[in-house]
C-alpha cells in the first residue's frame, strides 16, 4: 500500500492569523483541503492519515466529509515538534499497515500545490531505491554568514539541493529509524531527511517543482492564489 501522512500540527505564527495556516481559506477552500485532494485523486494512493493540531480534529473531519476525502483513515495529535508529530503519525499507521511493501509519503499540509507527477515520482524512486526525498536544484548564489548581517564566503551551489516534501520511505524502515533516533538522543531533527542523515543513512532524490511551495508567510498565500489563478486560466484553453 501507498499511504500519505499529512503533517498539519503547526500553529503558523509567522502568518499572523488567528487560525492555523493549514486551515486558512483560499478561494473558499482551506489550504489543507487542496493538499488532501492531491493525494485523494492520485490513483496510486490507497490511504491518508493526518497529524493534526489539537482542537482541530473535528474541523478537519468535517472538511474531509464536505470535500470528499474518502481515503482519510485516521487523524492523530501532533507532538511538541515536527519529529515528534511525524513519529505519532507513523506509529499509528504502523498499527494497521506494516507489511514489507507498505510505503508512506510524509508531506507538509502547507504544500498544497504538490502535483500528481511529484507523488508518482516519489513512489517510483522509493520502490526502486529504498526511499525518496523531493528536491529541486539550487539556482541562487549561496552565501555563508556567521553573524546574520555580513559574509565573505560562498557555498558552491552545484552540489546543493533544496528539499521539499513528500519524503517517502518503506514504513518498516522509517519506523525503525525513528526508534533508533530516540535511542541515540536525536529528538528535534528538522525533517525526515535530516534525521536519516544524522543516523548515517543514504537518501535518494526525486524531482520536485518550484510550484510545490511551502506556505509560511502571508506573501506565500498571495503566490499560491496567483498559481491557482494561472492554473484556472490554463484549463480554460
Amino acid at each position: 500500500m501507498n499511504i500519505a501522512l499529512i503533517i498539519a500540527g503547526g500553529v503558523g505564527a509567522r502568518m499572523h492569523q488567528d487560525i492555523p495556516k493549514q486551515f486558512i481559506n483560499v478561494n473558499d477552500k482551506p489550504v489543507i483541503v487542496y493538499t488532501l485532494e492531491a493525494f485523494q485523486t492520485h490513483p496510486e494512493i490507497d490511504a491518508i492519515e493526518v497529524v493534526c493540531l489539537d482542537g482541530w480534529h473535528d474541523v478537519l473531519r468535517a472538511y474531509a466529509k464536505q470535500f470528499g476525502i474518502a481515503k482519510l483513515e485516521n487523524v492523530v495529535d501532533g507532538g511538541k515538534n515536527g519529529q515528534d508529530s511525524i513519529r505519532n503519525g507513523l506509529y499509528d499507521i504502523y498499527e494497521r499497515h506494516n507489511s514489507k511493501d507498505d510505503i508512506v509519503l510524509i508531506h507538509d499540509a502547507i504544500r498544497p500545490m504538490v502535483s500528481h507527477q511529484i507523488i508518482s515520482e516519489n513512489i517510483r524512486v522509493c520502490r526502486e531505491l529504498g526511499n525518496a526525498i523531493t528536491v529541486v536544484p539550487c539556482t541562487a548564489a549561496m552565501l555563508k554568514t556567521y553573524d546574520s548581517v555580513s559574509s565573505n564566503e560562498q557555498v558552491p551551489r552545484d552540489n546543493l539541493k533544496i528539499t521539499q516534501t513528500p519524503q517517502t520511505f518503506f514504513i518498516e524502515d522509517i519506523v525503525g529509524a525513528h526508534k533508533e533516533a530516540l535511542e541515540k538522543g536525536i529528538t528535534n531533527s528538522v525533517a525526515s531527511c535530516t534525521m536519516y542523515i544524522e543516523l548515517g543513512r543514504q537518501l535518494h532524490m526525486a524531482l520536485g517543482s518550484e510550484k510545490n511551495l511551502k506556505l509560511t508567510t502571508a506573501e506565500d498565500i498571495e503566490i499560491f492564489k496567483a498559481l491557482l489563478n494561472a492554473k484556472k486560466a490554463y484549463w480554460m484553453h
